[in-house]
């Protein structure tokens, strides 16, 4: 695993040394620009519901007012940080809609920078029949799709962990490695197709190399950190790191 994981690190170098040297910035920064107008609003938005939804919760089981009358400042501290969990949780789990929200909507671009990769790594033609381009989009989605229902029951199992004491600390690790996976996951999955030599599916055979998708999805989220700039460049970067990981999976399995 740490070996899929470190190969997934390093794919992201690759792709910015392709890119460059390929001259693919008008396909990076243009759907780059719209996705980070798109992150800064919907987080906005999700950080004061989330807000809203746990002063609600506080107020409408009573839990406020019990803790006003308390005396005892470490329970008050407990709880506190418990909130603080379950907020985390929660972005969490709103960045995690969004991105699916951009996976689905974003397909196409997706579809055409993995194809674009493929082409480049393989010194082969780009591939120029619309069903079998439309095909591959309806793939991504699909997946997008079916990765959104499984990690929207993982963190909502997550989030019903955290309110247990001591074991609810872990849970935003727990929940951003999660993340990772799922994502990572979506992104591998666009050019699985072309570089599995195997007779397994994508599911089989990234559950398998964990690592890979772990790995892509750590990236894109450390990306984040870095305002306006790392929004812009991250979900690019990261279909391309992805394409270019499955091929070094491709030589590695020869």
């Amino acid at each position: 695993m740490l070996k899929d994981f470190i190969i997934a690190i390093q794919a992201y170098f690759k792709a910015h040394e392709l890119i460059k040297a390929h001259k693919l910035w008008k396909w990076i920064i243009v759907p780059g620009i719209i996705y980070a107008i798109l992150f800064a609003f919907s987080m906005y938005f999700f950080s004061k519901s989330v807000n809203e939804v746990i002063n609600w919760l506080n107020v409408e089981t009573g839990l406020q007012k019990w803790l006003d009358t308390l005396d005892q400042s470490w329970i008050g501290f407990l709880f506190t940080v418990g909130g603080i969990i379950i907020w985390i949780l929660l972005m969490l789990l709103y960045f995690s809609l969004f991105k699916y929200i951009w996976l689905i909507l974003g397909a196409p671009i997706l579809t055409y920078l993995t194809q674009r990769t493929i082409s480049i790594l393989e010194h082969s033609p780009m591939p120029n029949t619309p069903q079998h381009y439309f095909e591959l989009m309806m793939d991504g989605i699909k997946m997008a799709i079916r990765n959104t229902l499984w990690q929207t029951i993982y963190i909502i199992a997550i989030i019903f962990i955290s309110l247990l004491p001591l074991f609810g600390w872990v849970t935003p690790l727990l929940s951003g490695l999660v993340e990772c996976y799922f994502y990572g996951f979506s992104m591998l999955n666009y050019s699985f197709d072309k570089f599995n030599t195997s007779s397994f599916n994508s599911s089989t055979y990234i559950n398998q190399h964990r690592g890979l998708a772990i790995g892509n999805g750590i990236v894109f989220y450390l990306m984040h950190s870095f305002i306006l700039i790392g929004w812009v460049f991250a979900p690019t970067y990261a279909v391309i790191a992805a394409t270019i990981t499955m091929h070094d999976m491709k030589k590695r399995s020869k």
